[in-house]
């Protein structure tokens, strides 16, 4: 699990163990990566970005960040390997009155994604994966993302003072650094968390790139 003080869970973390962080914690509260409201960095960037009408949101947790993107008229796919987060998904949406297809499914995999998409969002979730399942997970997004296609990852810095899970700016990097993708632009930013009860946050970064 994640080291005391920062909230998460790290690269070693079994999937299933997402799930009971769910079920646990419906409750008593959210696990500390679910703060009830979509990623403030990744609010600031779709402010900046036309991200186009098709778009998912990979590792898309209890929905907010799907939801909110579903209110702005896009046409969303949310996708998480969680079926207790896509459960409270599904009741948030409806609650909403919005639509969005939720699914359970594996990031390096995506069962059953056809087509292509305008935009990617990925809030929280490359960082999770070990080396080996990013690369499967960044090829499979070649699939799926049309020419041009945005693709924002949010994920948690282990520079400085960040825990020894997260990424650093050269491995976000390479993480798509080929010819399928634009020069990645990597800003520094804050993830949010949450933790009894109280919003916290610890150093990030913001990639953007796009498929060529």
């Amino acid at each position: 699990m994640a080291e005391e003080g920062t909230g998460w869970v790290d690269k070693d973390t079994p999937q299933h163990e997402y799930d009971d962080e769910y079920r646990s914690s419906a409750d008593s509260g959210r696990p500390p990566w679910d703060i009830g409201v979509p990623q403030p960095a990744l609010l600031e960037a779709l402010a900046g970005h036309q991200v186009g009408h098709r778009v998912i949101d990979v590792g898309c947790g209890t929905g907010e960040l799907a939801i909110e993107l579903a209110r702005r008229g896009c046409d969303v796919t949310g996708m998480d390997i969680s079926p207790a987060a896509i459960e409270i998904a599904e009741s948030k949406a409806r609650s909403a009155s919005v639509a969005v297809d939720f699914r359970v499914g594996d990031a390096t995999r995506l069962p059953g994604i056809e087509g292509t998409f305008d935009a990617v969002f990925d809030s929280g979730l490359l960082h999770s994966l070990d080396t080996d399942d990013q690369r499967r997970y960044v090829a499979r997004l070649r699939s799926v993302c049309g020419t041009g296609a945005l693709v924002f990852v949010l994920a948690v810095s282990r520079e400085g003072d960040g825990p020894e899970w997260g990424e650093t700016e050269q491995s976000l990097r390479a993480a798509f650094d080929d010819s399928y993708w634009s020069p990645a632009k990597i800003s520094q930013t804050e993830v949010a968390y949450q933790e009894d009860g109280q919003r916290l946050s610890m150093p990030g970064f913001l990639l953007t790139t796009q498929r060529t």
